[in-house]
């Protein structure tokens, strides 16, 4: 019998004169089991382990093992998605265990067809939920597939044969510069009232507000860095601080000055409510509870219902406060790009397709300035002809 080399798995050669080699390799199960490969040579057995060994060290179960769509999903929440921020995985993991799973969960993963996946969207909407849950159900089975496909376990992606059902776009719910005044005024006792304050008045998400760090603003130059945001993973997940959602998302973004006011006496107030209760911010979180620790975004959203009963104004979600920011910043002529950056939006053509609805006036206001700009520039002309000729000998 032969030494065999580092990583080689066992391998020696037998009475006959074959050669044969064995290793541990994964199954669908997520178990392992030892498999032999045989060969005429040590090196062919070699390149076989070899092969053996790097699919198991990837989490690829060995050739020939039938999947199903619930055994490679495990699969993939374990290993496929690993890049992505944990409340998108744990977004994904939740869209396969209530949707995917109970309607196609025992299909093996070769054998699903179109016809599966209409089966699916079916099944879904029959629950009464959004089209939009449909489509974020859809591209969950597609992003899995594509993955199974890659890995060579099934030839085609058929949620790529599929069109996911459309979604009518609904013009955005937001308030009026009088309506969020309104909402202002009534927020103001609030020990909260300049995270909405922020919310409406540069745009910034509610993980972005929840994760917002002092080191991150710049009280002297009035300035809020976006560098971290907070997201609540569910029941038994707890709460998840990390990087803004896209990389156009970590931006610097000025403070109005009364928002850099209220920023200040918020600073002072706090400083004094923790000493008072004798507790510390351990996580120099802006925006904590009376005793140090991150704000619930459940306890966040009752506190905004509130206040909005109190100030009599539209019941709007508070991601619609980001809308309303946009909105407002349209109706004052800012330019598309500059909202795009103050948003953090990954391309201008989201902030144009998102307020869509407020870009008529905008692009009217454009006109008439077009109009008056070439009105003054004919008067111009008209008048320095006009003197011209009066000098004329």
């Amino acid at each position: 019998m032969s030494k065999r080399a580092n990583g080689e798995g066992s391998v020696y050669q037998r009475k006959d004169g074959r050669w044969v080699g064995s290793t541990y390799v994964l199954r669908p199960d997520g178990a392992r089991q030892r498999k032999e490969v045989y060969g005429r040579t040590r090196s062919e057995v070699n390149t076989k382990l070899r092969e053996l060994i790097s699919n198991t060290e990837r989490g690829v179960p060995m050739a020939g093992t039938p999947w199903t769509v619930s055994t490679y999903s495990e699969h993939w929440l374990t290993n496929g998605v690993s890049s992505l921020r944990p409340a998108t995985q744990s977004n994904y993991a939740w869209v396969i265990r209530k949707y995917i799973l109970p309607t196609v969960g025992d299909v093996r993963l070769e054998r699903l067809t179109p016809a599966h996946v209409r089966k699916l969207h079916g099944a879904v909407q029959s629950t009464g939920v959004s089209v939009r849950t449909t489509q974020l159900t859809h591209a969950v089975l597609r992003s899995m597939l594509a993955e199974a496909v890659r890995e060579e376990l099934i030839v085609r992606n058929v949620g790529t044969l599929v069109r996911q059902p459309q979604l009518e776009r609904s013009e955005r719910q937001v308030w009026s510069p009088e309506e969020t005044a309104r909402f202002g005024s009534a927020a103001k006792p609030h020990r909260l009232h300049v995270l909405f304050e922020l919310a409406y008045s540069v745009g910034l998400r509610r993980g972005e507000l929840l994760g917002l760090r002092w080191s991150d603003v710049d009280l002297d130059g009035n300035m809020i860095h976006v560098r971290q945001t907070m997201q609540r993973l569910g029941a038994g997940h707890g709460r998840v601080f990390g990087p803004p959602k896209t990389a156009r998302s970590r931006r610097s973004i000025p403070i109005p000055a009364a928002a850099a006011r209220s920023l200040r006496l918020h600073c002072i107030a706090q400083v004094a409510e923790l000493t008072g209760a004798n507790r510390a911010n351990p996580l120099d979180l802006v925006f904590t509870t009376s005793l140090g620790t991150p704000i619930e975004p459940s306890n966040l959203r009752r506190d905004f219902e509130a206040l909005i009963v109190s100030a009599g104004v539209p019941r709007i979600r508070f991601h619609d406060l980001r809308h309303t920011c946009a909105s407002l910043l349209f109706a004052k002529g800012v330019p598309p790009r500059v909202v795009m950056d103050l948003l953090g939006h990954s391309t201008l053509s989201i902030t144009t397709d998102l307020y869509a609805h407020v870009m008529p006036t905008a692009l009217a206001e454009a006109a008439s300035a077009m109009d008056d700009l070439l009105t003054e520039a004919a008067d111009t002309l008209t008048s320095t002809s006009e003197g011209a000729q009066d000098v004329q000998p």
